[in-house]
């Protein structure tokens, strides 16, 4: 519908860029939207039969050493989106009373490696790269996650997220206290749902606007220079850099190889990819809604930290 739209309907030239930066924003615009939607009623669903609380202390009092974020980084592996798409399941789990490390795990982790991913990078890189990079993915979701969760950031969600949380304990009890039906409280997770939508909506399209801008107009060669293998700090820089940009994982890969076929080195070339799947303006944007900018800042640091030291054991070891 987004490229009907733009090519055919607006009749502009694919090679535009003004054309692929509003191609990619309808696109991603009405993805994430759906995701959104679809995910946080399908979590009000789950919430009205699994209490919120029982949830929180199943995880407290259940000593799982650290599996559940290993668990929700292998999570973000099965589930194929980009870092914006990734906000909406991370405020259904929020909303679900599940950990904010556990969530950041999730988070983490689900940008960076899918099956689509692998399955580019064992065509561009070989078995040993690919396993290697799904294995360093899946950790530093659950280093990240880990350490995120030591930090004890929960007073660093905005209010509209402990809103959230407070309506949806409010609604579990009430469903339980009148032993209402599927039928009955369906109206209720609905409008809940479409409240949850129209809160984000705003931060959800500018979030866009900023990738679709940026898909659009920042050329692909711009960075190369800043990655020399005679540089000591290439892979701080190139992390530092890819910020900026926007893309999923897919979308790099054939940019990775152009750069690592120029001579860059592998780990730096992949710290680069990691760092623009992974983080991202517009995902800052989206997650400025639920986290504090101190908090957005603390989870792009730590992660950041995460995929530097990942670029340089890539380096020592490939």
């Amino acid at each position: 519908m987004a490229q009907w739209l733009v090519y055919d309907v607006f009749g502009m030239n694919p090679e535009d860029h003004l054309a692929k930066a509003l191609d990619f924003f309808i696109y991603d615009s009405i993805k994430i939207l759906l995701l959104l939607f679809t995910v946080v009623f399908l979590m009000g669903i789950i919430n009205s039969y699994f209490p919120i609380d029982r949830v929180k202390n199943y995880l407290s009092r259940n000593k799982l050493y650290g599996t559940e974020y290993f668990m929700a980084s292998l999570f973000g592996v099965v589930t194929p989106f980009c870092s914006c798409s990734s906000v909406p399941l991370f405020i259904g789990f929020v909303r679900g009373g599940i950990p904010l490390g556990v969530t950041f795990a999730f988070l983490v982790t689900s940008p960076l490696v899918n099956e689509v991913a692998i399955g580019l990078f064992v065509g561009l890189f070989g078995v040993k790269t690919t396993i290697l990079y799904v294995l360093s993915g899946v950790l530093l979701g659950t280093i990240s996650g880990l350490i995120l969760q030591k930090l004890k950031l929960e007073k660093f969600l905005t209010p509209w997220v402990k809103e959230v949380l407070a309506n949806a304990q409010r609604d579990q009890k009430r469903f339980e206290e009148e032993k209402q039906s599927f039928k009955q409280r369906l109206p209720i997770i609905w409008d809940e749902a479409l409240k949850i939508l129209k809160g984000v909506l705003p931060y959800v399209i500018i979030g866009i606007a900023i990738g679709g801008l940026m898909h659009g107009y920042i050329p692909e060669g711009f960075f190369e220079k800043y990655m020399a293998k005679n540089n000591l700090f290439a892979v701080p820089i190139a992390t530092i850099l890819a910020v900026p940009m926007y893309s999923n994982a897919s979308g790099i890969l054939p940019i990775v190889q152009v750069l690592v076929d120029k001579g860059i080195p592998l780990g730096t070339a992949i710290a680069f990819m990691m760092g623009v799947v992974g983080l991202s303006l517009p995902e800052a944007m989206l997650l400025k809604k639920v986290m504090t900018i101190k908090l957005i800042g603390i989870f792009f640091g730590v992660v950041m930290l995460c995929i530097i030291v990942s670029g340089y054991l890539f380096n020592l070891i490939l």
